[in-house]
């Protein structure tokens, strides 16, 4: 791995796709015995998380469904702070678990948004996952059930993470460098 640029900025190594896949499978063995004997339905928040989703979902050997919901709250290197609502859910939550993946927690802001719109479909409960958490970062009060790595407050790309639409396609994951 060595530095790379996307668009202005330049970037470095941080994580390397063996370890995401390491920390992946850690992961999924947890979910599945946690999730036994549940229906679970799973929500992959677009676009950052579907390399992790997609991963992740493989490895889960119990019943389960399932379905994206696509938000927006950044621009360039910083959350704008507004979340909107792009694409929805169809199928029935109600007294369903919920496992929401999100490919990275840091503010919460987003995770707040979505989790006080899918309340309202009333699930028997909410589980949080994410790839990447940010405590240094995160502002709010909702439990994170399950996270891979645990990273300071630093911008990063790759692995589906991106800076202005690119960098997503990247096997590892990067940090800026300037």
């Amino acid at each position: 791995m060595q530095k790379i640029k996307i668009l202005d900025k330049e970037f470095k190594p941080y994580i390397k796709a063996e370890q995401i896949q390491e920390r992946i499978t850690l992961m999924a063995n947890k979910l599945n015995a946690f999730l036994k004997d549940k229906d679970p339905l799973f929500i992959g928040i677009l676009n950052g998380s579907f390399m992790f989703a997609s991963d992740l979902y493989k490895q889960i050997t119990v019943p389960s469904q399932i379905t994206f919901l696509k938000l927006a709250s950044y621009q360039g290197t910083g959350s704008t702070g507004n979340v909107k609502r792009l694409i929805g859910i169809n199928e029935d939550i109600e007294g369903k678990t919920v496992i929401i993946i999100e490919d990275i927690v840091d503010t919460g802001i987003t995770l707040e948004n979505i989790i006080k719109q899918l309340k309202g479909y009333e699930p028997k409960e909410i589980i949080v996952v994410t790839l990447m958490f940010k405590p240094e970062a995160y502002k709010k009060d909702i439990n994170i059930d399950f996270f891979a790595f645990d990273i300071p407050n630093d911008f990063i790309v790759g692995y589906g993470l991106d800076y202005d639409g690119y960098g997503r396609n990247l096997a590892d994951i990067y940090v800026i460098a300037d």
